[in-house]
């Protein structure tokens, strides 16, 4: 059967939803070095992870409590490493 849309895989906690909308419209990144998320502050990123948690929330929510979601671990990434030395 052709599928014309691919859904992310299942989160098992709303965080880790986001975390998943975030790194799929290239919101955030992980440090290569030690895992940490970091926001790449690109507003086009962010604006499209704000449209795809609009279009796709999880089952049971509402499009704007799951934006309002992506917003809050948004605001929680930091834009560098905690780990990584200062540039």
């Amino acid at each position: 059967m052709l599928m014309t849309k691919q859904r992310r895989p299942a989160a098992r906690t709303l965080r880790g939803w986001a975390i998943s909308v975030l790194r799929e419209a290239g919101a955030i990144r992980e440090c290569e070095e030690h895992g940490w998320m970091q926001d790449r502050a690109d507003p086009h990123a962010r604006e499209r992870a704000y449209d795809m948690a609009r279009r796709d929330p999880p089952t049971g929510m509402s499009p704007d409590v799951a934006e309002a979601e992506v917003r809050d671990v948004l605001d929680s990434i930091g834009d560098s490493c905690p780990e990584c030395p200062p540039e």
